[in-house]
């Protein structure tokens, strides 16, 4: 049986790393772990490692958030920041601080505009290019999806 620490490791791994799927083996068990995309349900394995296509074990948290539609980004203006990892969004460096940015601020390329925390790691995330804040798309403690769009900077 592979211990809850050993899970963890590979989890962490497969986040941060560039794998769509890691699958890991001894003598008992057989362990696939898949970052969740549209195109594939999330399986569930059982302690016999059968896996189960299972509806309760898909995240909670939607891929995009409701206030970008499918089609909307064609038809908006600027450039979207994404989560570059999955983990706890945070717009100051700490609660009793200002926001790294706001809608309307100019920033340059590198200017940190937020932080994400992944596995008690704060990863500080800089603008892609220099612009005007558009959109701020996620809220101060949402948890974010790999990809999922965080700012409009046009």
């Amino acid at each position: 049986m592979i211990d809850i620490e050993t899970l963890k490791e590979y989890i962490a791994l497969l986040e941060e790393s560039s794998l769509a799927e890691l699958e890991v083996s001894d003598e008992e068990n057989t362990i696939r772990l898949a970052k969740p995309s549209a195109e594939s349900p999330v399986v569930a394995f059982s302690a016999s490692g059968a896996a189960q296509p299972s509806e309760s074990a898909a995240p909670a948290a939607p891929a995009a958030p409701a206030a970008v539609p499918a089609d909307a980004p064609a038809a908006e203006s600027g450039k979207v920041v994404k989560s570059p990892m999955v983990g706890v969004f945070y717009a100051a460096p700490s609660p009793d601080m200002p926001p790294y940015v706001s809608v309307g601020d100019t920033v340059k390329k590198g200017d940190v505009i937020c932080i994400i925390e992944a596995m008690k790691i704060m990863n500080e995330i800089t603008a892609d290019e220099s612009g005007t804040v558009r959109e701020i798309l996620v809220g101060n403690g949402d948890v974010v999806e790999y990809d999922q769009p965080l700012f409009r900077i046009g």
